[in-house]
This record gives structure tokens, C-alpha cells and sequence, in this order.
């Protein structure tokens, strides 16, 4: 199974090796442009920028499969405050899969500066006194204090992504 994933960002390939480590993928990243804003403000653009990463990560590379990962943040009805949001995506060239990750509550003083127009990964790392924090543990770590983390987080969306693949027989039978 040839994957490319559409981000060169350690945690979003790592979220897609972990998850499909059982078919000995071969991952490749491929730096491509997501077409939507770097901080992603409803579910709509988040699901627009996966969808975009997965089909470019493809045309790029002729792998057998696109996958692209994309967190934003969106209001959601029924839920108080700004809330993190995590889309990934997945594409065979022909069929187009997505797949919702964790959502998280984001504290009001980080949701008031994401409404200034900043993006989430330069705020927490500015919170928190670090450095690259999206390409590590991300708020998703920082948020839960380390029950869950970037890399987990995008997995859960990733399986979800890729899952109607690998149960399809004709798609299994390939593998």
C-alpha cells in the first residue's frame, strides 16, 4: 500500500503510518497547498482543506491512495465556546472518503485571540512559552494534559478516512 499524505508535517504523517501499520504502508509526504486558510474556520473549510490535501497528495505521486489532514477551529451548535476541530481525508482517484477526529473545547482566552486572526499552533506555543508545539504534541496534548495528542487525535480521523477502503473486498483483496 503506497500512501502519500498531503502535509510535510511529522505529526500528520505519523497520525497516518500509526494508523495503517498493519498494512506496512509506504508513506510518503508531499508538500501541497491545502486551498483553504491557514486556520480553518468552520467544519466546512476543514473537510475542504483535507479533501483538497488527499487529492493533490495523489496527483503528485500516483500512490495508491491521497490522505489529508486538516484541523481548524468551528463554532458547533450545542456547544459553548470555540471548538477544535480535525478532518482528514482519503482518495483512491476514484472515491473520495472523509473522517472526523476529536473535537475539542478551546479556552476562552485562546478563542479570543484566534478571533483577532491569529492560528491556533503560533497562540498555544506563545501560551505555553514553547516552540512548534503543531508539530508535536498540539493543543490536542496540551488540552487533555496528555491523554490524548496530535498524532492520536488525527489517527482516530485518519481510520475513519480510510476505513471504507480497507473493508471494501475489492479494495482488501489488493493489499
Amino acid at each position: 500500500m503506497d500512501v502519500a499524505v498531503g502535509s510535510t508535517n511529522p505529526v500528520k504523517v505519523d497520525a497516518v503510518e500509526r494508523t495503517l501499520e498493519r498494512y506496512q504502508p509506504s508513506v510518503s509526504a508531499v508538500a501541497v497547498d491545502s486551498g483553504v486558510p491557514e486556520q480553518p474556520w468552520s467544519v466546512e473549510e476543514t473537510v475542504t482543506g483535507a479533501e483538497n490535501r488527499a487529492r493533490r497528495a495523489l496527483a503528485a505521486t500516483g500512490a495508491d491512495y491521497g490522505v489529508g489532514l486538516e484541523g481548524g477551529v468551528a463554532r458547533i451548535e450545542g456547544v459553548p465556546g470555540l471548538s477544535l476541530i480535525m478532518w482528514a481525508a482519503a482518495t483512491d482517484g476514484d472515491r473520495l472518503e472523509r473522517g472526523g477526529g476529536p473535537t475539542f473545547s478551546l479556552p476562552d482566552d485562546v478563542a479570543r485571540r484566534l478571533e483577532d486572526g491569529a492560528e491556533l499552533g503560533p497562540v498555544m506555543d506563545d501560551r505555553h512559552g514553547t516552540n512548534g508545539i503543531a508539530e508535536r504534541d498540539g493543543a490536542a496534548g496540551i488540552l487533555t494534559d496528555g491523554l490524548t495528542n496530535r498524532s492520536q487525535a488525527l489517527s482516530e480521523a485518519v481510520a475513519c478516512a480510510v476505513g471504507p477502503f480497507v473493508t471494501d473486498d475489492s479494495v482488501t483483496s489488493q493489499l
